[in-house]
């Protein structure tokens, strides 16, 4: 049997897998390790022993744990409700301003997570019974809070840059500082969505808070304070070079700690919660991880992207017609397939046809995170979306469905302008690194 058609087959075969809800990376190992074997079937188990150890071994991911426990100690601190009350203080009395500070809330909490699904969890729980409270629209409401918690992907620290510097084998901290202007754009453009939304429909954002004073702000501000400092204090050491990405993670950990000991948060219940859905969260993504590097020997010892990239140069297209097709690729498949699963999937096969056309990788790489976010909250699979219906039961999925819209589009815009304007994305990493 070809390579070639040995590698077609395990492509259906780990589709087929994933469609019976095999966890990601069981499947990919599964079918890694297969494949190597019926192409050279002495190096299946050495692969797998051997890039299973290579990954637990593997320095650089210690950031994942850490930025996961950052921002779990965060959350049980009280630091995410401190984060939404300051934004709330300051925008909650605007049209749609609850909207608006749940956005703001959730990029921050982003900043510290790196996790779409716990940013979309903690300040849904935050600000959902607020916006009831005032008789925001449903769709509205929970549409801000999953369309929000998509900036944990993509605002740093972010574990889908992490897994994507690991697969190209790109810098982490040039990936991170990549992803803090776009964050901030799409952040801005969000807010920009709720604005014409309630311009248009007045009736779904109809009440807000009374206009704060400005010391009660300032207050807030104040005790908002520990959060935006750590958040300063990891992204602003990685930019000036004082530590690398993996050392900011252990800083901003620490601080999220002693932080929790201070407020007195620190209780036996807390500390179980808090380590046990970090070791829960890590686990996964070291799982899928260990798959995908299976998975990607597999696909270099069939010589399947060789074959493509060559395809793809025979046919004349350029760099920019191709980074488009597969934008428009990822899109559609994140209305089936979880963001992690089209990540490890897709990234050793389109890295080796894009990189000859002189794509810079870094720039990409943001491109991919935005469009996994737009599959974070496209229906039918929408993870955020069932995020936030689990917290919001009384409001109907369609409505929910109907809601994120305009953050799809909002996306959209971002993917947009970044394609036209690439420093949009590479001003930060190319004035740090050069």
């Amino acid at each position: 049997m070809e390579d070639s058609l040995i590698a077609l087959l395990g492509f259906f075969s780990l589709f087929i897998l994933l469609a019976i809800r095999t966890p990601v990376g069981i499947a990919l190992m599964l079918v890694g390790t297969a494949g190597i074997w019926f192409i050279r079937e002495r190096a299946a188990i050495p692969k797998l022993g051997g890039e299973i150890f290579n990954e637990a071994s593997n320095y650089p991911l210690t950031i994942i744990p850490l930025f996961v426990l950052m921002g779990n100690l965060a959350g049980a601190s009280g630091m995410s409700r401190d984060l939404y009350a300051a934004a709330h203080s300051w925008v909650g009395h605007m049209k749609g301003g609850l909207a608006s500070a749940s956005v703001v809330g959730c990029a921050g909490f982003s900043a510290l997570s790196g996790s779409s699904l716990a940013a979309a969890l903690t300040m849904g729980r935050v600000a959902l019974p607020e916006m009831e409270r005032y008789k925001y629209e449903g769709g509205l409401a929970a549409g801000s809070i999953a369309a929000g918690g998509t900036l944990g992907i993509l605002i740093p620290p972010s574990a889908g840059f992490v897994i994507y510097a690991i697969l190209t084998e790109e810098s982490i901290g040039r990936l991170f500082m990549a992803g803090v202007l776009p964050g901030l754009m799409l952040t801005a453009l969000f807010i920009l969505a709720i604005w014409i939304t309630v311009l248009r429909h007045p009736d779904r954002a109809p009440g807000g808070t009374d206009k704060a004073p400005l010391a009660t702000r300032l207050r807030m501000l104040a005790r908002a304070g520990w959060i935006i400092g750590i958040i300063l204090l990891t992204i602003g050491g990685i930019y000036s070079g004082v530590f690398s990405a993996i050392e900011a993670a252990g800083i901003g950990a620490t601080l999220a700690f002693v932080v929790t000991i201070i407020r007195g948060k620190l209780t036996r219940a807390n500390l179980v919660e808090v380590f046990a859905s970090t070791l829960k969260s890590s686990g996964t993504v070291f799982l899928i991880l260990f798959g995908a590097f299976v998975f990607k020997s597999f696909i270099g010892f069939s010589g399947v992207t060789n074959d493509l990239a060559d395809w793809v140069q025979a046919q004349g297209y350029t760099g920019m017609q191709v980074v488009i097709a597969f934008i428009a690729i990822f899109v559609i498949l994140g209305m089936f397939m979880d963001g992690f699963a089209i990540l490890v999937l897709t990234v050793p096969l389109v890295q080796p046809i894009i990189e000859p056309l002189g794509i810079d990788m870094v720039w990409f790489g943001v491109l991919m995170v935005i469009a996994l976010e737009m599959g974070l909250i496209s229906p039918p699979v929408g993870v955020n979306v069932f995020v936030v219906k689990g917290i919001a039961p009384n409001v109907p999925l369609n409505t929910i469905f109907r809601g994120i819209w305009p953050f799809w589009f909002a996306m959209l815009a971002a993917v947009i302008l970044i394609l036209i304007f690439p420093q949009i994305a590479l001003l930060l990493p190319d004035t740090m690194f050069g």
